[in-house]
């Protein structure tokens, strides 16, 4: 089993930037992709960034790619998004979710495990 644990939220201005942070416990986080999904209100749980269990390839939501920088350190267990140029149609609740092997998925039912999910706004 893994837990995951997010952090780094808040309410930011447009334009501003925030860093998530995902803290995983339990089997070898090495051996799991990653990625970061957001849920708005009133609307489905989309993809936003994903990366492999080695770091070396990353995937983004067209939304997000060239503003959002998805990375891991595998000896601290942690997954990051650092997000930057931030729009007010970014504000959603962020989640970190892992799944086994290579693909980074971009269906939020194929990831196994969750973490609790951190709010993310922005004014405009």
């Amino acid at each position: 089993q893994v837990q995951l644990v997010e952090s780094g939220g808040g309410l930011v201005q447009a334009g501003g930037s925030l860093r998530l942070s995902c803290a995983a416990s339990g089997r070898t986080f090495s051996g799991y992709v990653m990625a970061w999904f957001r849920q708005a209100p009133g609307k489905e749980r989309d993809f936003v960034a994903g990366i492999t269990g080695t770091g070396s390839t990353t995937n983004y939501a067209d939304s997000v790619k060239g503003r959002f920088t998805i990375s891991r350190d595998n000896a601290k267990n942690t997954v990051y998004l650092q997000m930057n140029s931030l729009k007010p149609e970014d504000t959603a609740v962020y989640y970190c979710a892992g799944r086994g092997g290579t693909i980074i998925a971009t269906i939020a039912t194929t990831y196994n495990y969750w973490g609790q999910g951190t709010q993310v706004t922005v004014s405009s």
